[in-house]
């Protein structure tokens, strides 16, 4: 058994400076073996809840983790070896800020990526409003989103704005969402018959949902008008402003025919005359 030990501490001397041992590769074989099994196992574990397409994804950011303590194994072991890897590194020091500096952006796409497929806060079919932009999410990449607006445009989201600003996803509680319709009604305008009319606007348009029933809300009273808001609930978030726009339609339709004014602002201006000194 000693002349075994022996045999497999006994030193190549590669270079004059670096020497190999049977010992130290199949410490670095046992090492790299140890180190795959636990990233597989810490794979499954963050893996196991995702869906069969973000798994691929996130697979494959794995991957380059992966080799990235790979590469981090070798240069200890080269280290431990008496190979100098600082020279190396000092070499190339500037080339790597450069490069990282220049992809620092892409970096943060693809982390960020990252993150919406773990915590599963977007899913595509999802309605998003991001930075004042609304979109149906078609496509999730591990450096951007992809989605489609209203007006049918294609609208890329760099994932990196979802760490840098406010997501609000429409359609994660569900896909009925609730909606409203404000207007303002001339002072001195009976409020019970302008509540039972906005009502009535409500509950003609077909995508209203009769549960939970539309309600009115008297919001304020104005500078120019008596304020209301009628809130109802849909099915379609995405196409909102369709029976929004029916509301108002049936709303002004409706107003006409009891006389009830919507009015416009109006402001009183007064004009001071002074005694100016006449002149001689």
């Amino acid at each position: 058994m000693e002349e075994l030990f022996n045999f497999l501490r006994k030193e190549y001397h590669i270079t004059e400076k670096i020497s190999l041992s049977l010992m130290d590769l199949i410490i670095l074989t046992i090492v790299l073996i140890i180190a795959t099994i636990v990233m597989r196992i810490i794979l499954k574990l963050l893996s196991r809840n995702l869906p069969y397409d973000d798994k691929r994804k996130f697979k494959v950011v794995f991957g380059y983790a992966r080799w990235l303590v790979y590469v981090i194994i070798l240069l200890i072991t080269f280290h431990s070896l008496g190979i100098p890897v600082t020279g190396v590194f000092a070499a190339s020091a500037a080339l790597l800020i450069g490069i990282g500096l220049a992809l620092q952006t892409l970096f943060q796409d693809i982390i960020s990526g990252v993150f919406i497929l773990i915590d599963q806060s977007v899913h595509v079919g999802d309605i998003i409003e991001i930075e004042g932009k609304v979109g149906r999410v078609e496509e999730i990449k591990l450096r951007t989103t992809r989605a489609v607006t209203i007006d049918n445009k294609i609208l890329i989201i760099p994932n990196h704005l979802y760490l840098e600003n406010s997501l609000y996803n429409w359609t994660q509680n569900g896909t009925t969402t609730r909606e409203n319709v404000k207007v303002g009604v001339a002072y001195g305008s009976d409020v019970q018959l302008v509540k039972k009319l906005l009502l009535q606007a409500a509950n003609a348009q077909p995508e209203v949902l009769e549960k939970p029933e539309p309600t009115v809300l008297f919001t304020d009273f104005g500078d120019s008008s008596l304020n209301f808001s009628v809130a109802f609930t849909i099915n379609d978030s995405f196409n909102a402003r369709f029976p929004q726009s029916g509301i108002r339609f049936e709303i002004d339709r409706l107003f006409r025919e009891h006389n009830i004014t919507i009015p416009f602002p109006q402001r009183d201006i007064h004009i001071i005359e002074k005694n100016l000194p006449q002149k001689e």
